[in-house]
């Protein structure tokens, strides 16, 4: 396997370092249960807190239900040897990365240098070997098994005593793979699974908006310098171009993160910038929604109705509403043998579905790829829906054109209310005439909302679109669910349009079946808050609806009233 590594021309007196293998094992370590732990195993972690002063709470995991007006002083692990320390109150709350002491760039060069020297060793490996090692790489992640890689000539090389580390050989290794494999400073931030958005005005301060704690001041701080640096290397690794002349950039991280770069001090006066909106290691599923209270188990329990019927819905909302999780979690009630076409600017999108065609434009090389021309071309492919990651331009006016011919349509669009909405799809330079816009079924509007010092995202309404008034020039619809901003609740209307004139005709059902109707959509409901409560996780959700396609509504709730999980073992 070819390593990229330059070896530096260094003359260096190795000799053997007795140290024990197992203090190379940092990243390898989970997160410690106790504070006690933590302290025996990081002795870097003991040094933090004499230097503070006092001893933070110390949470394992963090809790979602964590009161956001009391002054939080608490240290967690994320995993690889590093903790965090989050402290609010005062004119902003600090969060705190500690991590193994920094190594001096020397350090990092001799260790390189061993480990270069190690490759041409590890080449004399036989073609079985090889074999294997091909088919190894094909099933893990790329930088997983570059890590394996590198950590393993690492430790050959203090056996064989052509590296004499002073000091922890752990604590020289994390800084070394972070600086070949992953991301450089970044990589704290982009470990911790609480965590939003990270980013960087210019030269200075990393900044960080926390799930729980709102926007928080690290204590990693960058020179200029070193921020174009590693934007530089990480836009070369992922095949960008990244120059005064191309100083925009967005990129793909493999966890699903979007990470726009601003390169330059010309167009941005600090010093170039750069915004990672981060994405959940595991997939936010509607079960976490109505834990979180961003929506109901009964709306949920109308949304997987309708989706499993086949109606068209956008998901609306400001920046950082939560737009995208939201549809992401939705797409879970699509039935499990559905086929779906999913079409991006940046792949956000994850499902479950097994007959998934995951499809991306190509905009800065070889002929260009819009998103006009893949959703185009999605109406050949004959799917059972199509998942547009946003509607910003004349891709519109095609995604309604598959909703009128059958295909229905999931997508997101910045929108606060049904009027904006409307708007923007009848203005430059979506222009859908207005009189089509009635083809969307539903428009589900979402806020990230103040509620006791904390920021909290929430479906505010859920609108069925009737038809268009051409006298009144305007949209009927009639709102099923409502958001009550006082009591935080979300109320249900007690009828449905779409659930009558959609659902009932497709079960082979009379209007005297109604009733029928909406007790499945109860028991649905009483599922989902079952799932909630007790396994909210994005697999159990996705079991769960193969069982009630499968087996039916009764047979899943018949279970959980008998304590049982809500799917079969043929789902396990």
């Amino acid at each position: 396997m070819k390593i990229p590594l330059k070896i530096p021309r260094l003359s260096l007196n190795l000799r053997k370092k007795h140290a024990e293998v197992s203090e190379v094992a940092l990243l390898e370590m989970g997160k410690p249960k106790t504070l006690e732990e933590a302290l025996s195993r990081c002795p870097y972690l003991q040094e933090y807190l004499e230097r503070i002063g006092r001893r933070p709470a110390y949470v394992e995991e963090l809790s979602y239900n964590t009161n956001p007006g009391e002054r939080a002083d608490i240290i967690y692990p994320v995993g690889e040897g590093i903790f965090v320390h989050v402290e609010t109150g005062g004119e902003v709350g600090h969060y705190n990365v500690i991590e193994p002491p920094k190594q001096s760039p020397q350090v990092i060069e001799e260790v390189e240098s061993a480990v270069a020297l190690m490759i041409t060793n590890s080449n004399s490996k036989n073609e079985k070997g090889k074999e294997k090692e091909k088919k190894d790489e094909k099933e893990k992640d790329e930088k997983k098994e570059r890590a394996e890689v590198l950590t393993s000539l690492f430790k050959e090389a203090m056996k064989k005593g052509r590296l004499n580390v002073k000091g922890n050989p752990g604590w020289v290794l994390y800084h070394f793979l972070r600086e070949k494999v992953g991301h450089g400073f970044l990589d704290p931030f982009l470990l911790d699974d609480y965590l939003e958005d990270i980013s960087i005005p210019g030269g200075g301060r990393v900044f960080v908006y926390h799930k729980l704690f709102g926007y928080l001041e690290t204590n990693v701080q960058v020179e200029r310098a070193e921020v174009d640096r590693l934007l530089r290397s990480i836009a070369e690794r992922y095949g960008k171009i990244l120059s005064f002349s191309n100083p925009i950039v967005d990129i793909h991280l493999p966890d699903g993160s979007r990470f726009n770069i601003v390169f330059g001090e010309d167009i941005s006066l600090k010093g170039s910038n750069f915004t990672i909106r981060k994405f959940s290691k595991e997939p936010i599923s509607v079960a976490h929604l109505i834990k979180w209270g961003t929506l109901s188990p009964e709306m949920a329990a109308y949304l997987w109705m309708l989706l499993e019927t086949g109606v068209s819905c956008f998901v609306c909302g400001e920046t950082a509403s939560g737009k995208t999780t939201t549809l992401n979690a939705l797409t879970a009630f699509i039935k499990p043998n559905a086929k779906v076409v999913s079409i991006e600017e940046t792949p956000e999108v994850n499902i479950p579905h097994k007959n998934w065609v995951r499809e991306v434009t190509r905009l800065h090389s070889g002929s260009p790829v819009t998103m006009f021309d893949l959703v185009k071309a999605a109406l050949r492919q004959r799917p059972d829906y199509i998942i547009i990651g946003e509607i910003r331009g004349e891709e519109g006016r095609i995604a309604f054109q598959a909703i009128e011919t059958g295909h229905p349509v999931i997508s997101t669009m910045h929108a606060g209310n049904l009027g904006q909405l409307f708007q923007r799809l009848t203005s430059d330079p979506i222009n859908v005439p207005k009189s089509h816009v009635d083809s969307l079924n539903l428009a589900i509007f979402q806020a990230r909302v103040e509620r006791n010092h904390k920021f909290i995202r929430r479906v505010t309404s859920v609108n069925e679109i009737i038809g268009f008034d051409s006298d009144l020039g305007q949209l009927n619809f009639m709102p099923s669910f409502t958001y009550d901003f006082d009591a935080d609740e979300h109320r249900f209307t007690g009828s449905s349009f779409l659930v009558e004139a959609k659902v009932l005709p497709l079960r082979g059902l009379g209007i005297g079946d109604l009733d029928r109707l909406y007790e499945e959509m109860r028991m649905r409901a009483g599922i989902l808050k079952w799932l909630a409560e007790n396994d909210p996780k994005y697999a159990s959700v996705w079991k769960t609806v193969i069982s009630v396609d499968n087996y039916g509504v009764e047979w899943a709730y018949s279970r959980i009233e008998k304590g049982l999980k809500p799917w079969g073992e043929e789902e396990e």
